[in-house]
């Protein structure tokens, strides 16, 4: 059964105003000599998609339906919740997470939509203003299926969360145009491409979402890759004051997106204590898994960026992301690879005679 809801808002009511943001640039030799950005342009022209059309909107959408095997005692066993869950509690949990999660995907996209359009205009590379403007559309449409899932097909959402809000903030107000660059197109989608890549782990019963993220996914790895190759060259040049505000900037975004990660608001929503579940969700395997993949991308485009210095790495291994730094980054490889967390919690669920698909290994290793 579709629903029909109006989006819940944050305290500051609908509309947000942002002073500052870069200054626009024009490019008038239009030169064509950045091969790799535009082949990603060509690339993205090819791959568009109708977010009315291409998706089959007919898909019933019931969150009740688990992978066989997967019961309330199996999930207390496993996780060790500070309350056992009964039957009511684990849907209640997992719709309620489903629609935090979405719901912050979708004000993420929104963010993305801003800063894409505020780097078509100062970005001075024109081959960058093209691909820019190619994934403008890609936002606006990304926020279109979001909106349109929550709102008429789960019945649920969740407003913008103040951790994110602070970093989309500080990503659109800066004046310069790589760390726009570097905020969004490196650390907010790359985290966002490892989210979606979590959500079609998470929900295989769930056929619409699956579609819908498959889209979605294709289109956020052209994002990073876009990122990752327009920057390159750019912080080969800069001195080491400059790099060091870069530095700065990449450890005070990982701290705002670990804490974003904590479902404060599910809690709250639940009517349980938010200190004593934010702390099991802390240390359960499972929750743990969930922080680490959503960092699996973000982390070797540093390392290739220049970025993994020892004060960035130093504070990675704190929030316990530095595992990733081996993987390909995002012009080798567009899959998301799989923390051991999560490997050992899909094992568990497996021996406990839970019917799921366990996700293939990555090539390489991220122990």
């Amino acid at each position: 059964m579709d629903h029909h809801i109006d989006m819940p808002l944050p305290p500051g009511g609908p509309l947000e105003f942002v002073p500052g943001g870069a200054p626009t640039a024009f490019n008038w030799q239009y030169p064509e000599d950045r091969e790799q950005l535009a082949a990603l342009y060509e690339k993205s022209k090819r791959l568009q998609w109708n977010a009315t059309t291409d998706i089959d909107w007919s898909i019933d959408v019931d969150l009740e339906r688990n992978p066989p095997g997967f019961t309330p005692e199996v999930f207390n066993l496993l996780t060790r919740p500070p309350k056992p869950f009964d039957d009511r509690m684990l849907l209640e949990f997992k719709t309620h997470r489903s629609a935090w999660m979405l719901s912050q995907f979708m004000h993420g996209e929104q963010g993305a939509l801003v800063a894409t359009a505020a780097l078509a205009s100062a970005v001075p590379d024109l081959d960058a203003k093209f691909y820019a403007s190619q994934q403008v559309a890609d936002e606006a449409r990304h926020v279109e299926v979001y909106r349109r899932y929550l709102t008429t097909k789960i019945g649920l959402a969740y407003p913008v969360n103040p951790h994110l809000d602070t970093l989309l903030r500080q990503i659109v107000s800066d004046d310069r145009w790589d760390m726009i660059y570097l905020g969004m197109q490196i650390m907010v989608e790359g985290l966002a491409l490892a989210a979606f890549g979590f959500m079609n782990i998470m929900e295989p019963e769930e056929k619409l979402i699956q579609q819908i993220t498959g889209y979605v996914i294709r289109d956020e790895a052209r994002h990073v890759g876009f990122g990752v190759l327009s920057l390159g060259d750019i912080y080969r040049q800069m001195t080491a004051a400059e790099m060091k505000e870069r530095e700065e900037f990449v450890v005070e975004a990982s701290y705002l997106m670990r804490d974003r990660l904590l479902m404060e608001e599910v809690w709250e929503r639940l009517g349980l204590e938010k200190k004593t579940w934010v702390e099991w969700s802390l240390q359960t395997p499972f929750m743990n898994g969930f922080r680490q993949i959503l960092f699996s991308k973000i982390v070797p485009n540093l390392r290739r960026l220049g970025l993994l210095t020892p004060y960035v790495r130093e504070h990675l291994e704190k929030i316990g992301v530095l595992q990733f730094e081996s993987l390909p980054d995002s012009t080798q490889d567009e899959g998301v690879s799989i923390p051991p967390a999560l490997m050992q919690f899909f094992g568990q669920l497996m021996a406990q005679g839970v019917q799921i698909e366990v996700p293939t290994p990555p090539n390489s290793s991220a122990s």
